[in-house]
């Protein structure tokens, strides 16, 4: 039996104000903001690390967009007083907060370095009662290359692309969480300090699943997409025949999936819709694949 795209409104309807509209015109603007962002998150993810027991897939060293803070989080650091650390795009900051969310210390990138802001964060873990000495930024992954890494200071000038930025953070967030509240084969919305996506995973059956997410931009799209991938993978020359709504595209250059660029997002009071019909027709389309697979 073929399965069709189908639109799919009913079970997942949004929270409300889940959508928050983005200008595609910028999409392709945010690259030196995105990578400021990445290496900041590091320190977030760094934490995890440091005191987390390591898990095989890294989940120790994932994060969490928290939408009433704004950005994204490592997990609970249990100490005398537990923790999360964290940064904000909007006014790029890294941010200690308690276990529960509750802000505790700030601290704004713009004009300094990532050494300054690993001190910091030392020293507020050290007055949170935890031992700071062991918090690091040694990792066993790549990030793409900026300035900040060899010294230069985090320039946050263009405020409004961090505030896009934290747009489509906030937006892949909320539409994923939504996806995973309607389907009970879906993992817990992260994300991953290494490709700094955000994104979850749905499990079809046994060895075969299909990963949707929200990439900030990377070394195939330089902007913000919407992705969904099937593994294993089906052959590109059935993916013709499967429809894909919103103005979403098949990608099949060293992996196989369907994309929405954020610059083919339509008009504001659109965008939300675009997205969930590009989504819903993906998943349908993967979930036909893997069935033939």
């Amino acid at each position: 039996m073929e399965l069709v795209p189908q639109e799919t409104h009913e079970k997942r309807r949004p929270s409300p104000r889940m959508w928050q509209p983005v200008r595609p015109e910028e999409a392709t603007r945010l690259t030196d903001s995105r990578l400021q962002l990445h290496h900041a998150a590091q320190f977030g993810a760094a934490a995890g690390i440091a005191y987390l027991p390591h898990l095989p897939d890294d989940s120790h060293s994932n994060l969490e967009w928290v939408p009433a803070l704004g950005g994204l989080f490592s997990r609970v650091i249990s100490a005398p007083t537990a923790f999360r650390v964290g940064v904000r795009p909007v006014k790029l900051a890294l941010l200690m907060v308690s276990g529960d969310n509750k802000p505790l210390a700030e601290y704004q990138l713009h004009g300094r370095t990532i050494t300054e802001a690993r001190d910091w964060v030392r020293s507020q873990i050290k007055l949170l009662g935890a031992d700071g000495s062991r918090y690091t930024l040694a990792r066993n992954y790549e990030i793409p290359r900026h300035d900040v890494a060899i010294g230069e200071s985090f320039d946050a000038s263009e405020p409004l692309r961090f505030e896009e930025l934290a747009k489509w953070l906030g937006n892949g967030a909320a539409m994923l969480s939504s996806l995973t509240r309607s389907s009970m084969a879906a993992r817990e919305v992260r994300c991953w300090p290494h490709h700094f996506d955000i994104s979850t995973v749905i499990e079809v059956g046994t060895r075969r699943t299909i990963g949707v997410g929200l990439e900030p931009g990377d070394q195939y799209y330089d902007e913000p997409y919407f992705y969904v991938k099937m593994s294993p993978q089906a052959p590109a020359s059935r993916l013709q025949s499967r429809p894909l709504w919103g103005s979403g595209v098949w990608h099949t250059k060293e992996w196989v999936g369907a994309v929405l660029c954020g610059s083919r997002l339509g008009a504001a009071s659109a965008q939300e819709r675009q997205t969930r019909e590009f989504l819903d027709s993906a998943i349908a389309a993967s979930l036909a694949l893997l069935t033939l697979h």
